[in-house]
């Protein structure tokens, strides 16, 4: 099998010290990437070409900046094959996750292209006479990107995209879970034309990565951080950031809560419920977590929701015979096992699903799951579904916004209005009426509140993130000074 280099200055290198690591496949236990496993020495390399390649990036024009990343949505989606086999061997995932993941990503490519020349600033009227005063948006300079496994493309080009739109420069600490997939995201810029050094690529074994990331953060030229994954990695993220006086765009865990009104649509609640708690094995930050329904239709709901979920099977995702693929390893598995197990013995009633062979697990549905139960609380990350019955709306948003999460949430009634007042009172960053919690697009203000993170990707929200306001002036040079 071909070991896969670290990505700097455009050129695949070894690891300093010829160390590497394996990435095995979740189901059949085989290899699935060797990957060189970077050293501090790697890292500090890779940042000082991010570096020296910044001002040169910085000064390009809008419009060359655009055409490489239009090409690079192009390159992308010529590697879909590629994806599909790397996303189903490091992660389990099924083959139209992994087409999804690289059409939505392609979409992040071509938004970033756009946004190049909405980098605006303003003329602010100023109280001295003959000075013309402005805020000026300029890029901020070397850029750490950190995605996850779960939706490696879209997360991975998300962590990317708005950064160089911005004129900044890249490095990618590629996932210990994923790294062939995120290599092939930088290979795909690469080929679409970006200079060298603008884009860096560091892959890491899973024990080096503390040392790595502090090195990477402390790095006197990265001016930025943006990290998605679970809320604990990202508290240290945030507390490391934070001693170096950085900012960061951390978006983190969820535990979406899906409240269900007594006018609701029940065919319609049930499609997107299944559809946001099952989709890619539940393992989306998004996912639909807690099923908060109304008592006077909760009966009628939970039985049409049993009978979907029934429907959900997972499989082997190389065979593509069935909706629901793999977890991403038996630790995830035994887990979400335990969740289950514990909720049930308190009394929670097992509607559907459970069955779990390996990494294999079915879409599960658990009802009248209360508050003693570690699933009300605890972020599954899995395909498991748990329904809360509620007396009245007061009832459903105390519910909803019982978690330490705040990422997204949905509501669904026919009375929109309605709907809507009980949306404003959710603590999201994200709330859909009509629709599923799992929705994202490019252009959109992407983030969560709480434990759930702070900071926004997506459309014009994301090159606040990557940019600096500066004051600037042009002053006459007729003033009065007082000494």
């Amino acid at each position: 099998m071909t070991v896969l280099g670290l990505k700097i200055d455009n050129r695949e290198i070894d690891a300093a010290d010829g160390r590497t690591f394996e990435r095995l496949n979740p189901i059949t236990g085989e290899v699935a990437s060797t990957v060189a496993a970077a050293s501090v020495e790697d890292a500090r390399k890779a940042a000082n070409a991010a570096a020296k390649a910044f001002p040169a990036w910085a000064a390009t024009s809008p419009g060359q900046r655009r055409k490489i990343l239009n090409a690079a949505a192009d390159k992308l989606q010529e590697k879909a094959p590629e994806f599909v086999a790397a996303m189903a061997g490091e992660t389990g995932a099924t083959a139209g996750w992994a087409m999804f993941n690289v059409t939505l990503a392609s979409d992040m490519l071509r938004e970033a292209a756009a946004m190049t020349t909405q980098i605006t600033g303003e003329v602010i009227p100023s109280n001295r006479p003959g000075s013309l005063a402005m805020a000026v948006r300029q890029p901020a300079g070397v850029v750490l990107s950190m995605a996850p496994w779960n939706a490696p493309v879209i997360l991975g080009v998300r962590s990317i995209a708005m950064p160089l739109a911005c004129g900044n420069t890249v490095v990618m600490k590629t996932s210990e879970i994923c790294p062939h997939t995120h290599r092939l995201i930088v290979d795909a810029l690469h080929d679409a034309g970006l200079p060298e050094g603008v884009l860096n690529a560091i892959s890491n074994a899973p024990e080096d990565a503390g040392p790595i990331v502090e090195t990477l953060i402390a790095h006197p030229s990265v001016r930025r951080i943006n990290f998605t994954g679970s809320t604990r990695v990202g508290r240290i993220i945030a507390e490391t950031a934070a001693r170096h006086l950085k900012p960061a765009l951390l978006e983190l865990g969820g535990k979406a809560p899906f409240i269900v009104l007594d006018d609701a649509d029940i065919d319609e609640a049930v499609a997107a419920a299944a559809f946001g708690a099952y989709m890619n094995q539940g393992q989306i930050c998004m996912s639909t977590e807690r099923l908060v329904v109304d008592d006077k239709i909760a009966d009628q709901f939970v039985e049409a929701m049993t009978a979907k979920v029934k429907t959900l099977k997972a499989g082997d995702p190389r065979r593509s015979d069935a909706p629901l693929g793999s977890l991403v390893d038996l630790r995830a598995a035994q887990r979400i096992e335990a969740l289950v197990r514990d909720a049930v013995s308190k009394g929670a009633v097992l509607a559907a699903g459970g069955r779990v062979e390996g990494t294999v697990m079915d879409a599960t549905l658990l009802d009248r799951v209360t508050p003693a139960m570690r699933i009300y609380g605890e972020e599954s990350f899995g395909p498991v579904a748990s329904v809360v019955r509620v007396g009245s709306i007061d009832e459903a948003v105390r519910i909803a916004n019982d978690t330490e999460y705040g990422l997204s949430a949905a509501v669904f009634g026919r009375d929109v209005n309605r709907a809507m007042s009980v949306a404003r009172r959710i603590e999201s960053g994200i709330c859909h009426i009509n629709g599923p919690t799992v929705h994202d697009e490019a252009q959109m203000p992407f983030g969560g509140t709480k434990d759930s993170g702070y900071g926004r990707f997506g459309g014009k929200a994301g090159i606040a993130e990557f940019t600096e306001l500066r004051w600037i002036t042009v002053q006459d040079g007729h003033l009065h000074y007082p000494i």
